[in-house]
């Protein structure tokens, strides 16, 4: 029962953090995160038991299932070498400084344990990065950057931790087999992808009520993850795919379903994010509080550490940086300011935590696994340097540099996307055997009433004609022009979202409101 009461706690905390954030434009993770840390300090507050190992099965699929949601296929096909250099590549090099860092500043760890230690660091959390971006106004391109790499560098740091712990335990040589291992583990991860996407559209067919449909999508991530972990493939990229497959065969008729989930996922996503970080508070408050005086005698490695990963961060964007002034339409960081912002949104999380608690206790011989506690403590420190000092100053750090975004790219984004809807309507009724001897007046009417659309955008409200206006238009005429037109509509921007010059999130914005719009039409 403590345990229950502990978790609806955080989620209660959840709320009010929230609320605290949007006061003080603070992300609200890091207020849970503090908040979590803080509650330890309680005389007798209990402490939350939880297996290591399900961190990441019940955190990982829904939150990274909401992030990918938010993304496309066509966005990767285009920014496939930042993935490759950020969520690989730069996972692979933070690893290496950091595990040459701990093998000489801890005794006796070893390389095994020390390229494990450097695993748990390298990889940016893209719920962390995701949280905190949307709230400091930061410019799309750059937050889809951080969104590729956040999406796949998971995948690289466990299959390189899970080589470097079996190294470890069995002592054969590391390194043997760990590229085959990726990339085996991508392949079969894409395919369970693609197939629990193909099942998810199978499933919601058959399904005929919206929020059914809307509760099979909490379900899907989860059971791609765990199909994947258990074919020993990536849980990460399954359930990425996954997602992405679901989004790219979106149908237009269903626009009460799109509403429904998203509504759903809101909530979803920021109750479980919410709950997650303030675990990752109670956790390093437990470990901190267990290592006892003896964890002072740690803080040089765990502060020379944090410091590395966030240095190599900052050359590699810095060397990216340099690189983009000779490569056309190429590089992520176009600026000084883009390589500092990208450097400081570089925010460790769950991943972190889970793998430094999910590190053995005892080697199979019986000894101690070499160095486990100073592990536990630096990937912890590595986690709160990373997390809380960039989260909590990073507005400041955008209005120092002048680099927020006014908004005014998305808002044109979005103003063509309506636009192209428009056209697609007015195309799709004067093509139209059942309305061929529409009046031009009629016509007029819907583009006027289509071009409403860019005003909305602009402010957010939903406004529509009266029931009592629409009535005297004529109520069959109406409904059969609005249907044609918004079909028309929303098709046109499922197709414009999956093409690689369209911002997904501003299609997402158009299509909402297209939606909205058919769920307001009468029967």
């Amino acid at each position: 029962m403590e345990q229950l009461v502990i978790i609806i706690g955080l989620l209660f905390a959840t709320v009010v953090a929230v609320g605290l954030g949007d006061r003080l434009r603070l992300p609200y993770p890091v207020l849970m995160l503090i908040m979590a840390g803080a509650m330890t300090f309680i005389p007798g507050f209990p402490d939350l038991g939880i297996d290591p190992e399900l961190i990441l099965p019940i955190f990982l699929p829904p939150l990274l299932f909401a992030t990918a949601q938010k993304s496309s296929w066509s966005v990767f096909r285009v920014r496939w070498r930042t993935i490759i250099l950020l969520a690989v590549a730069l996972v692979v090099a933070s690893t290496a400084v950091a595990a040459g860092a701990a093998w000489l500043m801890v005794p006796g760890i070893g390389l095994p344990a020390a390229v494990a230690l450097g695993a748990m660091a390298a990889p940016p959390d893209p719920v962390a990065v995701e949280s905190v971006s949307g709230r400091v106004h930061m410019p799309r391109r750059l937050v889809t950057v951080l969104q590729s790499e956040g999406l796949f560098n998971d995948a690289a740091a466990i299959v390189i931790f899970q080589a470097a712990v079996a190294s470890a335990m069995d002592g054969k040589p590391f390194g043997v087999g760990v590229t085959a291992m990726f990339v085996l583990g991508a392949i079969a991860a894409i395919v369970i992808g693609v197939f629990m996407g193909w099942v998810t559209g199978l499933i919601t067919r058959f399904i005929t009520s919206s929020v059914a449909r809307s509760a099979v999508t909490l379900v899907v991530p989860f059971a791609a993850y765990i199909l994947a972990e258990e074919v020993h493939a990536s849980g990460v990229i399954a359930v990425v795919v996954t997602a992405l497959e679901i989004k790219r065969h979106a149908r237009a008729e269903d626009a009460t379903e799109r509403v429904t989930r998203a509504a759903f996922w809101d909530v979803v996503e920021l109750l479980v994010t919410g709950l997650a970080f303030g675990l990752v508070g109670l956790e390093v408050r437990g470990v901190i509080k267990a290592e006892g005086a003896a964890i002072w005698g740690m803080v040089p490695a765990a502060v020379g550490v944090s410091v590395l990963v966030i240095a190599v961060r900052f050359l590699w964007f810095g060397l990216l940086a340099l690189l983009s002034r000779k490569t056309v339409g190429g590089l992520p960081p176009a600026s000084f300011k883009d390589v500092v912002v990208l450097t400081w949104c570089g925010m460790r999380g769950l991943a972190t935590l889970a793998l430094a608690l999910a590190l053995p206790s005892v080697l199979p011989s019986g000894l101690p696994f070499p160095g486990r506690h100073e592990i536990i403590v630096i990937a912890c420190a590595v986690l709160l340097a990373t997390l809380v000092l960039p989260g909590l100053t990073l507005p400041w750090l955008m209005r120092a540099l002048n680099a927020t975004d006014d908004g005014v790219e998305e808002r044109e984004a979005a103003r063509l996307l309506a636009l192209r809807a428009q056209e697609a309507a007015v195309a799709a009724l004067r093509s139209n055997d059942r309305i061929k001897n529409l009046p031009p007046e009629k016509v007029e009417l819907v583009k006027s009433r289509m071009s409403r659309l860019q005003a909305e955008l602009l402010d957010g409200s939903l406004k529509d004609e009266s029931i009592d206006e629409r009535r005297r238009r004529g109520r069959q005429l109406a409904i059969a022009v609005q249907t044609i037109a918004l079909d028309a509509a929303r098709q046109e921007i499922i197709t414009a979202r999956n093409e690689p010059e369209t911002d997904p999130e501003a299609a997402d914005r158009v299509l909402r409101q297209l939606d909205l719009r058919t769920m307001i039409m009468p029967e």
